[in-house]
């Protein structure tokens, strides 16, 4: 697999599968080096990772997705670490990252070392479980 920061030409693919980003953010992220694609050794794209910040100084891990065929290989893990020793070349010693409390990624996280550190409860939403790493 490869993680390559995401170019214009990958508009297309995000607009498509992220359903989380309103499309008139897609090119500012794209812009701003806070998404990377995943791709296969045929250099097709297999799936995506998208960051912000918190309090605007925290890296943020908004979104982290693989396509079903390639899931549970470890690629999810390959992912996380990438950015985390990304974030840390910036200067950062702490990610942020969150999941709902009715999703199996929170145990994935806490087996990459995210320590619970809160949560946020909206109306008619399962729990949301944010996560910090020190790094």
């Amino acid at each position: 697999m490869e993680i390559e920061l995401a170019t214009v030409s990958d508009y297309p693919y995000i607009l498509d599968r992220d359903k989380h980003l309103l499309e008139r953010l897609i090119l500012p992220k794209i812009n701003a080096n806070e998404i990377y694609i995943l791709r296969n050794q045929e250099s097709a794209n297999i799936g995506w990772m998208r960051y912000g910040y918190f309090w605007d100084n925290t890296p943020f891990m908004n979104m982290l997705w693989i396509d079903e065929a390639y899931r549970s290989r470890g690629l999810g893990k390959q992912v996380v670490l990438f950015w985390e020793n990304e974030m840390y070349k910036k200067g950062s010693k702490l990610v942020m990252t969150s999941t709902l409390a009715n999703e199996e990624a929170q145990h994935f996280y806490r087996k990459l070392g995210y320590k619970d550190a809160g949560c946020l409860l909206l109306e008619n939403e399962p729990l949301e479980i944010i996560l910090t790493k020190a790094i």
